[in-house]
């Protein structure tokens, strides 16, 4: 069990992250989404002890990571796939780990195979990986003492479509064999694949989170109109947030009744008005992270 409670951390006057609060309990894939900048990576570090936060507690198993006596044991972390000794074959940096754990060095060789690294892959200098061969390591990683917890920053990063369609298998077999992943990733389609929860942070605060499917269909409604500045006009006197979509129309965070009363108020004559579920994941997170969010990853 992974559990955030009233995270924050300040450089500065700057909210980094901001009373960030969320758990992920066994046998889920709890998808960490936000735009770049919203804070995701800084609360896997606070998560995993590697940033101290200015206030609020992250916990493992009811314990801070600092506290878990052989860590590497109970949760497998890659945060960034570059952070490898670049001088040291892949098969010497998971021995050091093996050794560093306690662990039979036969777990090498079997988390090699579990990520598709051969023995000619072992035997390489990692500066000599390309990103996926680095990531496919690191994964490794984190697997070699079978952890029950992973916290995995952008794994997908640098595979390519097979890669990715095996990470996706190897993290819900994890999963529905009783494990618990924590996964940020931009590749949207791909966490909307795999995972069972999500966790949506912008501006260093979460914006939405909850079952996957329910918040799908929560993510609300897509309104197309003969005068689209006059929708607009409605919308904003209304107080109703609305994204432009790439075909023109836009998603409101209302209910259709809402937006056809408005609309009718005004005189507009609408020529699309449905529930946006069936847009996924992308246009929920582009709905729920527009705005002040996408002006904190910017700034």
């Amino acid at each position: 069990m992974i559990s955030v409670d009233h995270l924050s951390k300040r450089y500065g006057a700057h909210p980094a992250v901001n009373d960030v609060s969320f758990t992920c309990g066994p046998g889920t894939v709890t998808g960490f989404l936000g735009p770049n900048g919203a804070g995701k990576s800084t609360t896997m570090r606070m998560i995993c002890g590697l940033t101290a936060p200015t206030s609020g507690t992250a916990t493992i198993d009811g314990r801070p990571y600092q506290r878990l006596a052989n860590p590497g044991r109970r949760i497998g972390v890659l945060l960034d796939a570059s952070a490898q000794h670049a001088g040291r074959t892949g098969r010497e940096i998971l021995t050091l780990a093996a050794m560093t754990q306690g662990l039979d060095r036969r777990r090498v060789d079997e988390s090699l195979d579990r990520v598709g690294l051969n023995n000619t892959a072992a035997k390489r200098r990692v500066k000599a990986y390309s990103l996926g061969m680095r990531q496919r390591l690191g994964l490794a990683y984190a697997l070699l003492g079978d952890p029950g917890i992973l916290i995995l920053d952008e794994p997908a990063n640098g595979l390519d479509p097979e890669g990715i369609f095996w990470m996706r298998g190897l993290l819900r077999d994890f999963a529905d064999r009783g494990g618990t992943v924590l996964l940020s990733s931009h590749l949207l389609r791909e966490v909307e694949a795999v995972a069972d929860r999500l966790v949506v942070i912008g501006g260093g605060r979460v914006v939405a989170q909850g079952d996957k499917d329910e918040l799908l269909a929560a993510s609300g409604t897509v309104v197309r109109a003969l005068d689209m500045a006059g929708l607009d006009a409605v919308l904003t006197r209304a107080g109703l947030t609305a994204v432009t979509s790439a075909d023109g129309s836009v998603v409101v965070q209302a209910d259709a009744e809402t937006i056809g009363r408005a609309a009718a108020q005004a005189a507009l004559v609408l020529l699309e008005l449905r529930p946006a579920g069936s847009g996924g994941l992308e246009q929920m997170f582009l709905t729920l992270t527009a705005g002040d969010s996408v002006k904190e990853a910017v700034r």
